[in-house]
């Protein structure tokens, strides 16, 4: 009895102490159970060995410097597959499996157990978008895979192809805004471009034809990437700085979606763009938003989800999320500068196209009629390079464009920087050997098999002629592998297929260093950088000029 009275005394006191005593109380017992549980960690016969240290010391490298710390943990465990505790802190403690994998058998089984979730392995794993009733969360199952099918219809043909002259619009006007020489940082002047190429592809006109929200859209977006730090991932609870930021930031782009929609409505104008689409379908709004608001973050640089809206794109982003069509671009870009005779290559196939087909100018972006998205425009003239490339079927920039497709291929091999992530929903599994208990998580490095030198000589050359590997299962999984695809392989590929085709037509280019010298050697990609690979800020750009091309 003393006991229980000593107890209730001492929970009086606890909450009758001010924030900062509580606070302070909380932080010493979350950093004991952490102590104690690790020295609980026992390593069965077939259990995947343990990193030496206590879990706390992993939370920062592995959300930092992830791509050193995976290489040191199959270094420290001498075999291809070891495992660690994550806490991670909600309403109770919990103490997460996780299990790093690599090797053939390891990826095989990987990409297509029946146990292994993706979505699940997302929410604890990757970054956090704060759940906010009615915006990031109430998404049902039925609802979610709707979404999923308005996914499918914005990449059909037709809509596809009704697309092409809009992105080459879109990226006709930005590139004019470089000027006729000058040096840019790829990763932020391409990242602008296929941000707005994002926001044309997948919400409306009344987002997509205005610069300066378009320009806050990605100003909020990067709030959501720069703010996942381990404490809003570990304990998203916590109100930090960082997880306000990422709060409002959230709110307000749902604002934004939501004005936009609205708008719609009430002007009763009918438009050709992916709203449209929506609306028309018979959709209700939180569908619409759901489409709009998750497909955007999943395109648009976001690290995931903990809320109901990570099922909306979790098929998408775990490949479309990891910054996959901006990391491309920015780096095709430089490679391209980099390596002269693949420019010319691409400049060559891109020529061919234009010269095998004629031009039609009723298929110019800029032909007035009264659904077209652009406002009328007298700077784009018939003969513009962006109307004669949008003339080109989409077949054609699908099937007929290997040069361009190796390009992709081997810029999404070397400088894609991307951890799967999977929760094992049951039963038990056993990979490498060892065993992968229910409720664990397993995650596997995509560098073990895209910088595998047995698979990929010298793998970190850009080697675009190399030949395709046949003799591993899943050699190749820049797009997915097995049961899981990206859903938006089709519209990222072809997004970034223009891109360079108006980039190396209409511009000469090459990478130079800090003094402005041609940089030798050549960038190199940072895997550590899981949002987009980047080496060190400034360290190079890419020095341009204008053709004589009409852009």
């Amino acid at each position: 009895m003393p006991y229980s009275i000593g107890l209730q005394s001492a929970a009086a006191a606890f909450l009758s102490a001010g924030f900062a005593t509580q606070f302070t109380v909380a932080v010493i017992a979350f950093l004991v159970i952490v102590f104690v549980t690790s020295a609980w960690q026992n390593e069965g016969v077939d259990a995947p060995k343990y990193l030496p240290g206590y879990s706390i010391f992993h939370i920062i490298p592995f959300f930092r410097k992830r791509h050193d710390f995976l290489n040191w943990g199959f270094h420290i465990a001498g075999q291809n597959i070891f495992q660690f505790m994550l806490l991670r802190v909600y309403s109770n403690l919990a103490l997460n499996t996780v299990v790093v994998v690599s090797g053939e058998t390891a990826r095989q089984t990987f990409f297509t157990a029946k146990g292994l979730d993706l979505t699940e392995g997302f929410k604890i794993l990757s970054g956090a978008i704060p759940m906010v009733k009615g915006v990031t969360s109430d998404l049902q199952t039925r609802r979610i895979a709707l979404i999923h099918k308005r996914l499918a219809n914005v990449q059909r043909n037709a809509s596809l192809s009704s697309l092409i002259p809009c992105l080459l619009e879109d990226t006709r006007k930005i590139m004019e805004g470089w000027g006729t020489s000058g040096k840019f940082d790829p990763f932020e002047n391409v990242y602008e471009l296929l941000f707005q190429l994002t926001i044309r592809s997948l919400s409306c006109v009344e987002i997509s034809n205005d610069p300066a929200l378009v320009a806050r859209l990605k100003v909020l977006y990067d709030t959501l990437d720069t703010g996942t730090t381990p404490a809003t991932v570990l304990v998203p609870w916590l109100p930090t700085p960082a997880m306000i930021k990422k709060l409002w930031a959230t709110k307000e782009i749902y604002e934004i979606v939501i004005k936009a929609i609205n708008d719609r409505e009430s002007s009763g104008i009918s438009r050709h763009d992916t709203l449209q689409m929506l609306l028309d379908s018979g959709d209700e709004k939180l569908v619409v938003v759901g489409f709009i608001m998750g497909l955007l973050i999943a395109g648009a640089r976001a690290t995931g989800t903990t809320g109901q809206y990570y099922h909306v794109f979790a098929e998408v982003s775990e490949f479309w999320f990891a910054d996959l069509p901006f990391i491309i671009a920015s780096w095709l870009m430089t490679y391209l500068g980099g390596h002269p005779e693949w420019r010319a290559k691409a400049a060559a196939e891109v020529e061919s196209l234009l010269a095998l087909r004629c031009y039609s100018p009723e298929n110019s972006p800029t032909n007035e009629s009264p659904t077209s998205p652009f406002p009328p425009s007298t700077s784009t003239s018939s003969t513009s390079l962006s109307a004669r490339l949008g003339a080109i079927p989409l077949e054609v920039w699908e099937t007929e464009t290997p040069v361009l497709d190796a390009l992709i291929r081997e810029t999404t091999r070397i400088a894609q920087p991307h951890t799967a992530m999977r929760r094992n929903l049951g039963p038990e599994l056993y990979i490498n050997n060892k065993i992968i208990p229910t409720g664990a998580y397993v995650i596997y490095p995509f560098s073990d098999v895209h910088l595998d030198p047995e698979i990929y000589p010298d793998p970190w050359k850009f080697d675009p002629s190399r030949k395709e590997p046949t003799h591993v299962p899943f050699a190749y999984v820049g797009w997915g592998g097995g049961k899981t695809v990206c859903l938006g392989t089709r519209l990222a590929k072809v997004e970034l297929k223009l891109i360079a085709a108006m980039f190396v037509l209409g511009f000469r280019h090459s990478v130079v260093d800090r003094q402005g010298e041609p940089s030798n050697p050549l960038p190199a990609p940072n895997w550590n950088d899981i949002l987009l690979c980047r080496p060190p800020v400034g360290s190079f750009k890419l020095k341009y000029e204008r053709t004589a091309v009409r852009l």
